[in-house]
């Protein structure tokens, strides 16, 4: 069979179905160099208007996965993951990892930088001082093997492919391609060696998929692709209609996350979500028989200090303070400008647009228009108002933390349009919107 990477993306171009061996003799030319970005760029846009097939998605999965080091475990429990789709105020893997790391689970996290208006869990870390987020893999290996966790970034050893596919996809408008955004998180995944993984699909006004028709459909194919090449996957699809978690930013969301751990603050829509993707992945590596006593023993972890306990002994473990838990506002960046943004007008919260309050925490410096950019891990908002709660002279729609006053305006302008206001009634939608499992 003709292998040149100029007749593979003829025939997908045509609309033919690729063998595997075709996909992966492209990957090892595009890991090897022997492949042209034009080349990538082309064969990413025949995908995004010609699909793949299952069998192609599992194929290309399969490549980039065995494009680097495929991780092997020898642990006492199972190795389990968790991955969101992204949105505003995420921050479940900050409190999830630790939960059920304390529950008997290992989770070798690999984790991304934020993307448009989404945060991103390494920068999140980055704001530690000290936490390496991109250690080497024997390090990774040993944290996961000692804590329970490690939370850090994909290295050049994980799935080169997808990163050089990805860079290529975020430059030619092919980002969008659900085949492709199945096969990019899937082969990082299946590299790190899991025995399951579960998925966080968002929907709503602050998700890629701002709809459940597609964000369902992006959930079956990932559950789908998952099972076909050996990765028992199950997936949520969850409420982005508002910011999850009352803080986007990332000091103020990391400082969220450790109150969460500690009691101090545990807001319920937050706890709801982190739970339940924490049981289903205590289903999912057997260490609870059903959700009903997976549930009991992640509340068990988080209500009894021990998931923040883990999350501190991991802190320790990737260079951040020893302290961390204890004294992170000591540690973590305060910005300059810290001010209320108050309503033109006293109202129960309508709906908000969830986007626009990720694009606010962008725009303070909190997030990248540009991939080289750096983060301003200070800036962001907190004490976001819900949907249902009433703001006025004394319940500000949020606190903006901003570098300078000019700053901290522009970003309280974007949050008071992002927010409808009025008279009637309003609350929260559910929060859990479908599971996605396994079709017998």
């Amino acid at each position: 069979m003709v292998r040149l990477p100029q007749e593979i993306i003829r025939r997908k171009r045509d609309g033919k179905t690729l063998e595997a061996d075709e996909i992966e003799s492209f990957i090892q030319g595009l890991t090897s160099g022997q492949v042209s970005e034009g080349q990538a760029a082309s064969f990413a846009m025949a995908i995004f208007f010609r699909g793949l097939t299952v069998p192609e998605r599992v194929a290309l999965t399969r490549a980039m996965m065995n494009s680097g080091e495929v991780l092997r475990w020898d642990l006492p429990g199972p190795v389990l993951d968790k991955h969101s789709t992204g949105g505003v105020g995420d921050t479940v893997s900050l409190a999830l990892g630790p939960a059920v790391a304390a529950c008997g689970g290992f989770v070798p996290m690999i984790s991304g930088r934020g993307l448009g208006h989404t945060g991103g869990t390494l920068d999140k870390f980055d704001s530690i001082p000290g936490y390496v987020t991109q250690p080497d893999i024997d390090t990774f290996r040993r944290v996961t093997r000692e804590v329970g966790c490690a939370i850090i970034g994909q290295t050049a050893d994980l799935a080169p492919a997808d990163k050089r596919l990805y860079a290529i996809r975020d430059v030619t408008g092919t980002v969008e391609s659900i085949d492709l955004i199945t096969t990019s998180i899937l082969s990082k995944k299946l590299s790190a060696g899991l025995d399951g993984l579960v998925m966080d699909v968002k929907c709503g006004s602050g998700a890629f998929m701002d709809n459940v028709k597609d964000a369902r459909a992006l959930a079956e194919s990932l559950v789908l692709v998952a099972n076909e090449a050996g990765l028992p996957t199950s997936a949520l699809l969850t409420d982005m209609d508002q910011p999850l978690a009352t803080a986007a930013g990332n000091a103020v969301e990391m400082a969220y996350a450790v109150d969460y751990l500690t009691g101090r603050r545990r807001e319920a829509r937050f706890h709801e979500v982190t739970v339940e993707l924490s049981a289903e992945m205590l289903v999912l590596g057997r260490i609870a028989a059903d959700i009903a006593e997976a549930r009991a023993k992640i509340e068990d972890a988080v209500v009894s200090g021990r998931a923040a306990e883990a999350f501190q002994r991991m802190v320790a473990a990737l260079g951040g303070p020893a302290d961390f838990v204890e004294s992170h506002e000591r540690h973590l960046q305060a910005a300059p400008v810290i001010r209320p943004v108050h309503a033109e007008r006293s109202g129960i919260v309508q709906r908000v647009a969830t986007r626009d309050i990720g694009i606010a925490v962008v725009a303070l410096g909190g997030g990248r228009t540009r991939p080289q950019d750096a983060i301003d891990h200070a800036v962001g908002l907190t004490r976001l108002a819900q949907v249902g709660e009433t703001v006025d002279a004394d319940r500000p729609l949020a606190i903006v933390h901003a570098r300078s006053e000019e700053a901290a305006e522009a970003a309280a302008r974007m949050v008071r349009a992002a927010y409808v206001l009025g008279d009637a009634k309003a609350r929260s939608g559910a929060m859990i919107l479908e599971r996605i499992g396994v079709k017998s």
